[in-house]
């Protein structure tokens, strides 16, 4: 999701179903993005660093030869779902899609992998890969649209990820988090909301510790048992315990 503080969704009135699921799942009260815009930050949560990045380029300004998450779970182990994606892998702008929301169409050392598996959402989404990237499109992430454009839409695009098998099963969990906060100027401090649904989470809690997009890569590696672990996931703060996952 987009461009919101954690004071714009927690308690909002607005956002009725994410504060619902922070109620019977789990919420991270002291979560912090890395940087602004951004692009910097889906850089960070999917390869351990923002890569030096300071803007919201396209892939032609960001070719990036790094280790990524998506490097790690080559050959359809994982998958980008984008919404409003017209195209497999779509490198530019087109409508309420935005590149700039797809990060592994910014890693050029994936062979084949982002034409055969960043793709535009489904219905019923595909979760079947180890690992999956989901990015709303600029109405549903709450980017142009409102809070409530992005409640809507999660209010019925969660139901199909917690009916799935791979969640009924036991063996899933979903992070809904921000990429920064609202501050335009970027003098905010970056505290942004992010909420971890998973079958072992015990309702309602609420982990103080603070946490970063580092935390959530350095937790999805350990689930995942990918290594090594990426970047500042190596020394980032311990997500799952506070989470039970």
């Amino acid at each position: 999701m987009e461009n919101h503080s954690f004071e714009d969704i927690i308690g909002s009135s607005d956002a009725p179903y994410i504060n619902q699921l922070a109620d019977q799942h789990g919420l991270a009260v002291s979560f912090y993005a890395e940087a602004h815009p951004s692009l910097p930050n889906y850089i960070a949560m999917t390869s351990g660093s923002t890569q030096g990045i300071a803007d919201d380029d396209d892939p032609s300004a960001h070719a990036l030869d790094v280790p990524s998450l998506f490097g790690l779970l080559p050959g359809g182990g994982s998958r980008s779902l984008l919404e409003s994606m017209p195209g497999n892998c779509t490198r530019s702008d087109a409508g309420e899609y935005a590149v700039r929301h797809n990060p592994q169409a910014y890693y050029v050392n994936l062979g084949g992998d982002c034409a055969q598996y960043n793709v535009p959402l489904g219905d019923p989404p595909d979760i079947s890969a180890r690992f999956t990237f989901v990015t709303p499109n600029l109405i549903h992430d709450m980017h142009d649209g409102t809070v409530a454009d992005g409640d809507t839409w999660l209010s019925t695009f969660m139901p199909k990820l917690l009916a799935s098998a791979e969640y009924t099963a036991g063996r899933t969990a979903v992070f809904i988090t921000w990429d920064e906060d609202d501050s335009i100027l970027g003098l905010g401090d970056n505290h942004i909301p992010t909420l971890v649904v998973a079958p072992s989470v015990p309702a309602g809690t609420k982990a103080t510790a603070r946490l970063d997009h580092y935390a959530m890569l350095r937790a999805t590696q350990e689930m995942l048992g990918v290594t090594p672990l990426l970047g500042a996931a190596v020394t980032a703060a311990d997500l799952r315990t506070p989470f039970n996952l």
